[in-house]
């Protein structure tokens, strides 16, 4: 097998994955759902991750660089305000996160309680990558500031901190009611936040 076209079936494998975890969890998913989703014979799965709990690491790894890829595309549009850059990000989070498409929801949400307490490494890669959405919260912020677009009371670092927080549990809460109040909310605290325009 070729390089290219293992790096092919592992990510049928994570596309698979992604919307199955996305819709149950991580603990109720087998690996045979999602190889039989993949269309990846079942005893070649050892070949592309050592356990599940390494392909768990992987699946997130795999996400948060795409996933901040995204971010970046967003804020660095060089005819985009940070502002406006700012509130189209959340406003593609509402977007996400109340879509009837699994893939597009996002796994720090969906994971974070469920595996944060049963394995270190998928812990540890859950960590990393939501800190590197803080980073660039606070960068984007750090150039509203500049710019003068942003207008705020506290450091970019801790607003960028406070933001995804307030959005994170902003989507828990829209998971639990199956309403939007609580993102028109994070909305609202955002806009405030950020300095109305």
């Amino acid at each position: 097998m070729t390089t290219t076209d293992s790096n092919q079936t592992r990510q049928r494998i994570f596309d698979a994955a992604q919307s199955i975890i996305a819709r149950k969890g991580f603990s109720a998913v087998g690996l045979n759902e999602v190889l039989n989703a993949a269309g990846v014979p079942k005893g070649s799965f050892y070949h592309y991750f050592a356990s599940k709990d390494a392909f768990g690491t992987a699946l997130l790894e795999h996400y948060f660089e795409a996933y901040l890829a995204d971010m970046d595309r967003i804020f660095q549009d060089p005819a985009t305000s940070a502002h406006d850059a700012l509130m189209g990000y959340w406003q593609l989070w509402i977007s996400n996160q109340t879509s009837q498409v699994e893939c597009g929801k996002c796994l720090a949400v969906k994971l974070g309680a469920e595996v944060a307490d049963l394995s270190e490494p998928m812990r540890l890669a859950l960590q990393r990558g939501t800190a590197q959405i803080i980073e660039r919260l606070e960068a984007a912020i750090s150039r509203g500031v500049e710019e003068g677009t942003v207008t705020i009371v506290a450091t970019p670092a801790q607003l960028a901190l406070r933001l995804y927080a307030l959005w994170l549990g902003a989507s828990v809460l829209t998971k639990i009611t199956r309403t939007h109040h609580a993102f028109e909310e994070a909305l609202q605290q955002t806009q405030h936040l950020l300095g109305n325009q």
